[in-house]
C-alpha cells in the first residue's frame, strides 16, 4: 500500500523524468519539490516505491525512473487535469476552420495535433455507413474519359476516373447525371448498391452502357468512405526521442505502419468507453510498440463515433497530451457537426 506522500513523491519522479530524461533521485526531489522532510526519509519512500515495482533503478547508484506500472498509477490518479491556453485553443480553432473538404480536415486535425504535442498523431476514418450522398456528378474529359465525383453531407470527396465507350455530349452526361441522382442523392452510403442498379433502366438505351458505368464507380467511390484507413502525423517526433527506445525504434515504425496493428488497439481501448484511453508499454505487448504509449479519445462524424490518437515514448507529458487530444477532437466533432 502506497502512503500518500509516496504517491506524491512518485508524481515527483514522474514529472521530473518526463522533463529531464534523467534518473530522479533523493536529493533532487528535496531541491525541487518542497515536501518538508530530509532526503533520508525521501529514499525510504522511495524504497517502498521499488519494492511496489512502480519505479526502478535504470543503473548502479543512480537515481530512479518510473515503469509502466508507475505510469499507469500516475495517469489514473496523479496525472493534473489541464485546460487548454487560449492561444492553443484560438490557434485549433483557426487551423481546423481553414480545411477545405474532409480529407484536408482530418490531415489538419493530425497535423496540428502532432505540432501541439510532438508526438504521432493518428486519425481513424469513420465508416460513414449512417452519411447521406448530397451529390454524384460526371464529367466528360475527352479520349473516351470522364471523371465520377462522389460528394456525402459531411462534406468528404471520392472521385473515380471511369473509361467509357464514346465521348458524350454534355446533354447526354447531364441526362445520365440526373438519373443517377434521383437514385441516389439522399441515400446512405449502405443503401446505395441498391439503389443505384435501377439507374440504367431509368435512360433511354443509347445511354444504358454510360449510366452502368457511371453507377458503378459511384458505387465503388462511394463504399471507399467505409474502409478502415488511417491517417498519420508526426513519424520524425520518434526520431527525436529516439533515446527513449532501448535498442533502435525501427519495430515501432514498423508496428504503425502495419495499420491493423493501431486499429485492433483503437477498437480495444474504444471498447472502455473512457474520455481519454491511455495504454501503456506491455500493457499493448506483442505489437512492437512494447515501449510507447498510445492515448485515445473519440470523434464524431457523421452520426458515429471514430477515433483520434496520440503515440510516443512511455515518458511523455502525460497531462498535456490528454488536455491536447481531448480539445482537438472535441473542436473535430464541432467542425463537422457544423458541416
Amino acid at each position: 500500500m502506497v502512503s500518500q506522500r509516496g504517491m506524491e513523491v512518485l508524481r515527483a519522479i514522474v514529472q521530473d523524468y518526463v522533463s529531464s530524461r534523467e534518473p530522479v533521485g533523493s536529493k533532487a526531489i528535496v531541491d525541487r519539490h518542497n515536501f518538508g522532510v530530509s532526503a533520508a526519509t525521501i529514499r525510504n519512500d522511495m524504497a517502498l516505491l521499488e519494492e511496489e515495482e512502480l519505479i526502478v533503478a535504470p543503473h548502479t547508484s543512480s537515481g530512479r525512473v518510473p515503469t509502466d506500472k508507475g505510469y499507469r498509477l500516475f495517469v489514473d490518479h496523479l496525472a493534473e487535469v489541464r485546460h487548454i491556453s487560449p492561444t492553443q485553443k484560438q490557434a485549433i480553432e483557426q487551423f481546423l476552420d481553414a480545411s477545405g473538404d474532409f480529407d484536408e480536415l482530418l490531415g489538419r486535425t493530425v497535423r496540428l495535433l502532432s505540432q501541439l504535442t510532438n508526438q504521432v498523431a493518428i486519425v481513424q476514418y469513420p465508416s460513414l455507413s449512417l452519411t447521406k450522398v448530397r451529390r454524384i456528378e460526371l464529367v466528360g474529359l475527352g479520349n473516351l474519359r470522364a471523371l465520377c465525383i462522389v460528394i456525402t453531407d459531411n462534406g468528404r470527396v471520392e472521385q473515380r476516373l471511369v473509361e467509357v465507350d464514346r465521348d458524350y455530349a454534355d446533354s447526354e452526361l447531364a441526362l445520365v447525371v440526373a438519373a443517377v441522382n434521383v437514385a441516389a442523392a439522399g441515400r446512405v452510403v449502405g443503401e446505395l448498391a441498391s439503389a443505384l442498379a435501377s439507374a440504367s433502366a431509368q435512360v433511354e438505351p443509347s445511354l444504358a452502357s454510360l449510366a452502368q458505368v457511371f453507377a458503378s464507380a459511384a458505387l465503388d467511390a462511394a463504399q471507399s468512405t467505409r474502409q478502415q484507413k488511417l491517417v498519420m502525423a508526426g513519424t520524425a517526433n520518434l526520431a527525436r526521442t529516439e533515446d527513449d527506445f532501448s535498442g533502435n525504434i525501427y519495430p515501432v515504425l514498423d508496428a504503425i505502419e502495419e495499420q491493423v496493428i493501431v486499429l485492433k488497439l483503437f477498437a480495444e481501448m474504444s471498447a472502455g468507453g473512457q474520455d481519454v484511453a491511455v495504454s501503456i508499454g506491455r500493457e499493448h505487448s506483442q505489437t512492437g510498440l512494447e515501449q510507447t504509449s498510445l492515448l485515445t479519445t473519440g470523434y464524431v462524424a457523421g452520426g458515429e463515433t471514430s477515433t483520434l490518437g496520440l503515440l510516443g515514448p512511455t515518458r511523455m507529458d502525460y497531462s498535456s497530451n490528454m488536455t491536447a487530444i481531448r480539445a482537438v477532437a472535441r473542436y473535430l466533432s464541432n467542425v463537422l457537426d457544423s458541416h
